[in-house]
């Protein structure tokens, strides 16, 4: 009985603590081993179960543990391949600023669900609503998007010139 408390308490603890938790994912699942996953993931998010273990100083039977449990609270969202836009015929890359009135707000909403340009969209405080990340093929498809977004507010567009820091890590502290 001894053994199987040793071995069952700490999960329980950690489903009853992250259930206790409100606006905070896991303190459990974001402690020493949990940052340093996080940033060996970030890193190279292709890792092995066999390497990561090896890299936070875990089994790899609790280094699955805590990826598991981490995807199931929604720390860790998904794992996904990052494409080179101009190396599949998407050079163009802009921002686009866009005010939109409370009686176009649905309607737009519902138009980018399925706008295969907009590669984010953000919803903005401020004198815009929204800010949409737009990769094209020209500068005329560019203008076609532009026309397209008219009917739900008044675009503003910036090109893209060159990205010092196209992406970042997000900060884990260790």
């Amino acid at each position: 009985m001894e053994d199987i408390k040793r071995r069952f308490i700490p999960i329980i603890c950690d489903v009853i603590l992250i259930k206790a938790i409100n606006g905070v994912k896991s303190t459990l699942l974001t402690d020493q081993y949990g940052r340093k996953l996080l940033v060996a993931l970030q890193s190279n998010p292709r890792m092995s179960v066999a390497e990561l273990s090896r890299k936070v100083g875990l089994s790899q039977t609790r280094t699955a543990e805590r990826l598991n449990r981490m995807e199931e609270v929604g720390i860790i969202e998904g794992y996904s391949v990052e494409l080179n836009r101009e190396s599949i015929g998407l050079p163009i890359l802009a921002f686009v600023r866009l005010t939109c009135s409370g009686g176009r707000y649905k309607s737009f909403l519902d138009f980018i669900q399925t706008a295969q340009f907009v590669q984010e969209c953000h919803h903005l405080t401020g004198g815009d609503a929204f800010l949409l990340k737009v990769a094209v093929a020209s500068i005329e498809r560019l203008e076609k998007v532009i026309e397209m977004l008219l009917p739900y507010g008044d675009p503003t567009t910036s090109i893209v010139l060159s990205s010092p820091v196209s992406r970042r890590a997000l900060p884990i502290t260790e």
